[in-house]
């Protein structure tokens, strides 16, 4: 498949790279942490992301201009999957009002949309302008507040269907995804004993018949950045999975490196919090054995890290 030039690159914020550019994988891992990667890197494919957080301000939908507030108008975005393109010339074309953001989710069943504003309430007039919407979009929410909603959003990992909560996280493309949740499971090499923490909606959960642990999702509630796991808690386990956001998992893992786990297979989104973390961990004998960087957020500066630890 032709990777498609985005009109915008320059102009719009949203990429910074030209992911239709010749040079575009040197360019992007020069930005590459200074880790002995064990493997290549594994790129994903332009124009497949299913989700996107978009902007709106004083009338106007889209990305804001790099570095800078203003915006740039958009209603077609070669970096997102058809099925957001189909809809997003109608999500332009709301009666926006105020300033917010807009995630649009493409889910198995539908499309999801969702609002987070610091104006609290949404107008009669955009009201009726989102009842007038394509019926693929499913679910619109404005803050906490249902504007209007046909069905459940669900999303699928694997053979398991769950519902989607509203501005829920999930990895931006099934590709990649299904890449790493493949990993996961090679590499947790049939454990019985699995933790997953910060398990979200259960990506490597299901897939490992792990015990799940979080502040939301389909696990345990437990807020793991001020309550982690203890070495206590960790003594039923032998393998530990962590996906944590980007702050990473500091407090998590000073408790891991203390203890006797065998095997850590940590999924970061942010390599600099990721040195940080591998550092704490060593500190505990711990010695990565696999290091893997994965272009899950094409086009972006960001990088999402495999790795495996082992004592």
């Amino acid at each position: 498949m032709e990777t498609k030039k985005c009109p915008f690159f320059g102009i719009c914020g949203g990429c910074k790279y030209d992911f239709a550019d010749s040079g575009y994988k040197t360019q992007k891992l020069s930005v590459l942490p200074k880790i002995q990667f064990t493997d290549d890197a594994i790129w994903g494919t332009p124009g497949c992301r299913r989700r996107a957080d978009f902007a709106f301000v004083d009338g106007h939908f889209g990305f804001f201009k790099s570095q800078s507030k203003d915006m740039v108008d958009i209603n077609n975005c070669p970096n997102v999957v058809p099925e957001i393109n189909a809809i997003l010339k109608n999500i332009a074309n709301l009666p926006w009002r105020g300033t917010g953001s807009v995630l649009i989710t493409k889910c198995e069943n539908g499309i999801d949309v969702c609002v987070n504003s610091d104006v609290p309430y949404f107008s009669a007039d955009f009201r009726k302008a989102v009842e007038k919407l394509p019926p693929q979009i499913i679910r619109f929410t404005w803050n906490d507040s249902v504007v209007r909603k046909y069905i459940d959003p669900e999303i699928k990992f694997n053979d398991k269907i769950i519902k989607y909560p509203s501005n829920a996280f999930l990895q931006p493309t099934t590709e990649t995804e299904q890449i790493l949740r493949d990993l996961v499971v090679k590499y947790t090499d049939g454990e019985k004993r699995v933790v997953d923490l910060f398990c979200g909606l259960g990506n490597f959960t299901f897939a490992t018949n792990a015990t799940g642990f979080d502040i939301v999702g389909n696990g345990i509630k437990r807020d793991l950045f001020k309550k982690p796991l203890t070495v206590a808690n960790l003594k039923q386990y032998d393998v530990v999975i962590m996906d944590p956001p980007r702050a990473g998992a500091e407090k998590q893992s000073k408790e891991i490196a203390k203890s006797n786990i065998k095997r850590i297979i940590y999924v970061s989104c942010n390599p600099n919090t990721f040195v940080r973390d591998s550092k704490i961990l060593e500190s505990g004998g711990y010695k990565m054995t696999v290091a893997i960087p994965v272009d899950q957020f094409v086009g972006s500066a960001h990088w999402e890290i495999f790795s495996v630890f082992e004592k």
